[in-house]
């Protein structure tokens, strides 16, 4: 039997830098990778994180091309969602899936050079990075997704695991 997949969801797939879920067991960080299948859209990583048992909700990280981060937590029948630059929906489906969850219109044609985040500055508020310090970072164009994701999972407490998970360098 033959499986068609989209070939633009495959390339999308391909330029993932990372995709990992952070949760906390027993009041301790766990952070382990997300399964590439699992990263199509939201909703997909949604459905993904309901697996992790953390009544604060897990966190997926995901980081795309050097390009942008997406962070999606699910709890309690609630969905929050960040995408760092919303500009990215023109060229990327996952960066379009954020961005239709969230009601966010992108201009197709638009070619933005100022990027803008959308979503919920707040989401990790009560983990510890208030919607103020989230926007200060995204406001820091000289960071790369993967630096500012380090910089968020320090804040949420798991700086060091996250830091091990994709290769950087703890500080």
């Amino acid at each position: 039997m033959a499986v068609f997949t989209d070939p633009t969801a495959q390339a999308e797939t391909d330029a993932i830098d990372f995709a990992l879920v952070a949760w906390r067991h027993q009041q301790v960080w766990q952070v382990q990778e997300l399964a590439r299948h699992a990263l199509g859209t939201v909703t997909e990583i949604a459905q993904e994180l309901r697996r992790y048992p953390d009544a604060d909700g897990p966190v997926a990280l995901i980081s795309v091309d050097e390009d942008f981060f997406i962070l999606v937590r699910a709890r309690e029948g609630e969905l929050a969602v960040l995408l760092s630059d919303a500009s990215a929906a023109t060229d990327w489906p996952l960066a379009r899936s954020a961005c239709d969850h969230l009601g966010v219109v992108v201009d197709m044609g638009a070619d933005d050079d100022n990027p803008a985040p959308a979503g919920d500055l707040g989401m990790v508020a009560d983990l510890g990075m208030s919607a103020i310090d989230m926007g200060v970072l995204l406001d820091d164009l000289e960071l790369y997704p993967d630096e500012q994701l380090s910089d968020i999972a320090a804040k949420l407490g798991f700086g060091p695991e996250f830091d091990d998970a994709v290769g950087l360098e703890s500080e």
